[in-house]
């Protein structure tokens, strides 16, 4: 990907594309209008975004609801930050906007909750299809997971990323590619406030309590105690990730 050459004046031209933003949803507001002008085929890409603060002031918001923003849309492929030189507009954007969802169920109160209820369901179903239809080397994988969770209690983000590993080997192990890729799009819009779901080493075990109940029974091909587990585990992991974003708000 080239890199356009940055310049104040595309900075005073994105800054003034943008304009600023009402009142509501300040994170939810300031992501929908950066991914708007993203997608106008005004900007090309590579160009490198103007910084944060200049961000803020053209938008009338705080740094930090930018940086929520930005740390939002490059979550889902649509920027990327190189470390030292800045934020830079990403190719491909059309292909990395997910077909089954709106973007504007990114970002939002209302939204969000609907995204947790409708991940939860998923998650249930299918490990309810992973219990009839994993094999013995995913369900190896998923121990390995396991013990990576066990062995990273006192460092939360690895723990998050070996939970999320155990989560996609069930979406695999269901067999349902459209399943699958839905979980993914879920999972990637709401990455934001899963990794500040869990807060201390207490949730962490509780969660890894959880997860084993769910190894167990798909490891014995139970289906009505994947489910029970795993629904389970969708009432306390939902509940901690609102906690979580209600407390953003």
């Amino acid at each position: 990907m080239s890199v356009s050459t940055y310049s104040a004046d595309s900075a005073a031209k994105i800054s003034s594309a943008l304009g600023s933003v009402g009142h509501g949803s300040v994170v939810s507001e300031v992501a929908e209008r950066l991914l708007a002008y993203f997608t106008s085929g005004d900007i090309a890409i590579g160009t490198r975004l103007p910084a944060e603060r200049q961000l803020a002031a053209s938008l009338g918001v705080g740094r930090s609801a930018v940086r929520e923003a930005l740390a939002a849309l490059e979550i889902m492929g649509i920027v990327i930050v190189r470390p030292g030189s800045g934020t830079y507009l990403r190719g491909g954007i059309s292909e990395l906007l997910p077909r089954t969802l709106s973007w504007g169920m990114m970002l939002g109160a209302p939204r969000t909750r609907e995204l947790v209820e409708l991940r939860s369901g998923l998650e249930v179903q299918a490990a309810q299809l992973a219990a009839e239809r994993i094999d013995d080397a995913a369900l190896e994988r998923m121990r390995e997971h396991l013990q990576a969770m066990a062995d990273s209690l006192g460092d939360l983000a690895a723990f998050v990323d070996a939970d999320a590993a155990f989560h996609r080997e069930i979406a695999e192990g269901s067999g349902n590619q459209v399943l699958q890729e839905l979980l993914q799009s879920i999972r990637s819009l709401l990455r934001i406030w899963v990794d500040r779901a869990l807060t201390d080493e207490g949730h962490a075990e509780a969660a890894l309590k959880e997860h084993r109940a769910i190894f167990a029974a798909l490891e014995a091909r139970d289906p009505s105690a994947v489910t029970a587990t795993m629904q389970s585990h969708m009432e306390t992991a939902s509940g901690r990730l609102l906690t979580g974003f209600e407390a953003a708000q």
